[in-house]
C-alpha cells in the first residue's frame, strides 16, 4: 500500500461533555477538534424541564 502524500495535519477528536451549570449533570456528549472556544449553549435539562446554559467540561 502506498502512503498518501499531503501537508495536512490532521486534528484530534475529543468527547466533551455539557454539563448543566444549575445542576451539575453531564447531560451531552460531543466529539469535536481539541483547541477553539469553550462552548456554552442553552440545552434542555431533564431534571429541572427546562432550557439551561450548559457549559463545555473535559472529563
Amino acid at each position: 500500500m502506498a502512503k498518501k502524500k499531503g501537508g495536512k495535519s490532521k486534528k484530534k477528536v475529543e468527547v466533551v461533555f455539557l454539563v448543566c451549570e444549575e445542576t451539575g449533570d453531564y447531560n451531552y456528549t460531543l466529539r469535536r477538534k481539541s483547541g477553539g472556544e469553550k462552548l456554552k449553549l442553552k440545552k434542555f435539562s431533564p431534571r429541572l424541564r427546562k432550557h439551561t446554559m450548559h457549559s463545555e467540561k473535559k472529563k
